[in-house]
């Protein structure tokens, strides 16, 4: 997969401004504000380069106020770094392809993982499946 590389004014003009504070600067948006991904068939694309990154059928219910799922597609489409802000110790995850935030990785997820990726939902993109 190729390295999708942009200035910061690039990436502005092509997101929301909630969409470039959490991808570009690492923000977070509020729980329970992004509206909730429908759960039919379909693939979660990253919104800065349109990487698939999550399966329909990883996502789960979390209640924690973002989208969660258990497992990326593949596990080289989301890279991992440690994330130390807040006096926390936290695994966060960005797309591979263009480094763009997209939420933090837990060890309290189902089976057979184990794992929550909480994304943040302005980060996604839902591409319902073709019938």
């Amino acid at each position: 997969m190729d390295k999708v590389e942009k200035t910061n004014a690039e990436w502005r003009e092509g997101l929301s401004d909630l969409a470039y504070h959490v991808t570009r600067e690492h923000g977070t948006e509020r729980p329970f504000t992004h509206d909730n991904f429908p759960d039919t068939p379909g693939t979660y694309r990253c919104v800065c380069c349109d990487a698939p990154l999550f399966d329909h059928l990883q996502k789960f219910e979390a209640h924690c106020g973002w989208p969660a799922f258990s497992a990326p597609i593949e596990e080289e489409l989301v890279g991992h770094t440690v994330d130390e802000r807040f006096n926390m110790r936290r695994t966060e995850v960005h797309c591979a392809r263009c480094d763009a935030h997209l939420g933090h990785v837990f060890p309290d997820g189902p089976p057979p993982t184990g794992l929550r990726y909480c994304i943040n939902g302005v980060a996604l993109r839902f591409e319902p499946e073709e019938a």
